[in-house]
């Protein structure tokens, strides 16, 4: 296998596929990676032959160990892994914004509820990002791109000019702070391999994440992601930026 090989999680649709078609397009070879075996294949098969559906489920180790294993023995490689699967509630699904963030407040959010969100959204990106990492450690050049969402940034949310603070609950935001923790955390460890790690935000784009209620579209939103895992060897590691600029932690 000579093509560059990229893993993107949750890619059977929006941000993700996009993603996917994109690396598709800059002659990567794209595994699809999702829950649902039956839509990863029809994800694959509307960007073609240079993408392939692989059934990977974040949250469960066996899932996640037998795709690491099927990219052995099928591809043989892994330069470029995208963590976008990610959930922002757990929840009825179609729930407007405005109940999500009633919900999510720290004197009432679930535990359970919690517990859900950061399964995906953290311990589900450690767990494949560890998976991985044999093969990322073998090729010449990899990198990992994390997906994180600008309202997980401390600094902005401390801000009382920032108008968006009030979404900051205990949920969803707290999640993306923590995966943004564990980016740098690779990236401190990865640093003297070839390895870069780097956390990025799409921007609010329009997706069942957010119930459509987004401003952006998932053109958009790929692009980053996309510059970000075709890094130069001058390319940062350990950084949390958007299309536009570096942001704040």
């Amino acid at each position: 296998m000579h093509k560059p090989v990229a893993l993107v999680t949750g890619a059977n649709k929006g941000i993700g596929l996009q993603i996917a078609k994109d690396l598709a397009s800059q002659g990567f070879t794209v595994l699809i990676g999702s829950r649902n075996l039956e839509k990863g294949e029809a994800a694959a098969k509307s960007i073609g032959e240079d993408a392939r559906a692989i059934q990977l489920d974040v949250t469960n180790q066996d899932s996640i160990s037998a795709a690491a294993a099927r990219i052995r023995s099928e591809l043989g490689r892994l330069d470029v892994l995208v963590n976008n699967a990610g959930i922002s509630h757990a929840g009825l699904p179609g729930r407007p914004l405005e109940e999500v963030g009633r919900s999510g407040r720290p004197s009432v959010a679930s535990l359970d509820e919690i517990r859900t969100v950061f399964e995906t959204n953290v311990f589900g990106v450690i767990a494949v990002t560890q998976a991985m990492l044999p093969l990322l450690h073998e090729v010449a050049v990899a990198r990992i791109v994390n997906v994180s969402s600008g309202s997980s940034s401390l600094t902005l949310n401390a801000d009382p000019a920032n108008s968006h603070r009030v979404m900051f609950g205990a949920v969803y935001s707290p999640s993306k702070t923590a995966l943004n923790a564990i980016t740098l955390a690779f990236a401190i460890e990865l640093e003297s391999t070839g390895i870069k790690v780097n956390a990025v935000c799409p921007g609010f784009i329009a997706t069942d994440l957010n119930n459509f209620e987004g401003t952006g579209t998932v053109q958009q939103a790929a692009r980053h992601p996309v510059r970000l895992a075709m890094l130069g060897e001058d390319g940062p590691t350990g950084t949390f930026s958007n299309e536009k600029r570096q942001l704040p932690w």
